[in-house]
């Protein structure tokens, strides 16, 4: 976020559109958070269980996960989400609900996602100035895994890589939940601005090349095709091949996927994603992008849009209103569930009835 006017601007002129298709008042929402300043970290709580029958009661899961969050971090960040990924109990490993198991020791491996204490602050500013109260940030593509995922796929081990404008948003799950985040300084937009500087045309013009007719996949277009552009300061249009303009864009995508191929080895996730890599979000629509994928990570790639939404479906089922869709769910499941703090996750103030209300029709 480099300019809270614009941002401000934006969010106020979502706010109305929704309002306009709703027709219903905006007063509050959940807010996704991503960028290069979020960090993840794993951490393990443990606690002596205090009933007295040494039966694990939810107080005795919340006091485990309170005693993971009590990790070191620069007063510069701020945790965002503390998320159970599995429980162990007197030794036993790979419990998923220790609740009603007869133990003396409670240990919860949990997921820690941390942000930048600034971010955080200049977000809700903006937000708020848009007269919007925020129910809850949500990591960007733990939001959008709630609209693309099954849990099949958690449980094999996925990489999620949802592709916005500016950056791309990887998750990696593994046995049934999330071991890692990241944000990678680059999206679609790249791709746009790398045709415009080779081919010397607006940005307008890159755009409609890289959705018309661009590829990732530069073998796979004829050598003899070529395209009408015209150049800046240029008044005459001169050919160039549409190979040429797939090459342009194969750098790029080729560029992406190192990233993501470091972020899995980050992950210590090499080889065991069972369930390969789902490409979402709009840049995950340029064509050729998932068999670019696979042949470069070595495993099956896909793009999916979201699901798991009435109502609007039409409107909303395509990858690039993935994270948008997530959101939705994450707050109609969340607090559906009545178990907000054991998840990890701080509720608002009277928000699971709002959220009934409001989403009980999008629901399936």
């Amino acid at each position: 976020m480099i300019d809270i006017d614009r941002t401000v601007q934006a969010v106020q002129t979502a706010v109305e559109a929704t309002e306009r298709m709703s027709g219903l008042k905006v007063r509050s929402a959940l807010v996704a958070i991503a960028g290069n300043h979020i960090g993840s970290q794993n951490s393990r709580g443990m606690v002596a269980v205090s009933g007295g029958g040494h039966d694990v009661a939810r107080e005795d899961t919340l006091r485990a996960i309170e005693a993971a969050r009590a990790v070191s971090i620069p007063n510069t960040r701020e945790i965002v989400h503390v998320i159970p990924r599995g429980y162990v109990v007197d030794g036993q490993s790979g419990v998923r609900d220790p609740i009603g198991m007869s133990a003396v020791r409670l240990e919860v491996e949990t997921h820690i996602v941390t942000a930048s204490t600034t971010s955080v602050q200049n977000l809700s500013k903006c937000v708020q100035r848009a007269g919007i109260e925020i129910d809850q940030l949500v990591l960007a593509p733990l939001a959008t895994g709630e609209a693309v995922l099954a849990g099949e796929d958690r449980e094999l081990g996925v990489c999620l890589v949802d592709i916005g404008g500016d950056t791309t948003d990887v998750a990696i799950y593994q046995d049934g939940t999330i071991a890692h985040a990241a944000t990678i300084p680059m999206g679609a937009r790249s791709i746009t601005a790398d045709l415009g500087i080779v081919l010397r045309v607006t940005p307008d013009v890159a755009e409609s090349l890289k959705l018309r007719h661009g590829t990732a996949l530069p073998l796979d277009v004829d050598p003899d095709e070529v395209i009408q552009i015209t150049s800046i300061g240029e008044d005459v249009s001169h050919g160039v091949t549409r190979r040429h303009v797939a090459e342009v864009i194969e750098s790029r995508v080729v560029e992406l996927f190192t990233y993501v191929a470091a972020e899995i080895e980050s992950a210590g996730a090499t080889n065991r994603l069972q369930a390969g890599i789902v490409l979402t979000g709009g840049g995950s629509l340029l064509q050729g992008l998932a068999r670019a994928g696979r042949d470069q990570l070595g495993m099956s790639a896909r793009v999916v849009a979201p699901t798991g939404l009435g109502g609007l479906t039409d409107s909303v089922a395509t990858p690039q209103y993935a994270a948008a869709s997530g959101l939705l769910l994450w707050g109609a499941r969340s607090w559906n569930d009545g178990d907000e703090r054991a998840r990890g996750r701080v509720p608002g103030s009277g928000l699971g009835e709002r959220i009934s209300k409001i989403f009980r029709g999008l629901m399936p």
